[in-house]
């Protein structure tokens, strides 16, 4: 299964428009996201869930590990890796 670590920089951390964002570009692909939040121990959460991923707690400056399985994986991976390296910023 295709994975990633990536550091979240974004004020509010994974909550609030972030966490809507991460969301929506989930539920794009067809793929199984899985987030764990290696800073804390806590996961996983489902990326399709926003309580799931509330209940990570991700703040600025903690990394996350994400792992997909299905036919979209690495699509979806490199869509959030591209969202979270824009600081969840419409603009690329």
């Amino acid at each position: 299964m295709p994975e990633i670590s990536l550091t979240i920089q974004h004020d509010a951390g994974l909550h609030a428009r972030p966490l809507a964002q991460f969301v929506k570009t989930v539920k794009l692909y067809n793929a199984d996201v899985q987030v764990y939040n290696i800073s804390t121990g806590k996961g996983p959460a489902n990326g399709a869930s926003p309580v799931k991923l509330m209940l990570l707690s991700v703040t600025k400056g903690q990394t996350i590990r994400i792992v997909s399985e299905g036919p979209d994986s690495q699509q979806v991976l490199d869509a959030l890796e591209r969202l979270i390296q824009n600081n969840f910023s419409s603009e690329e």
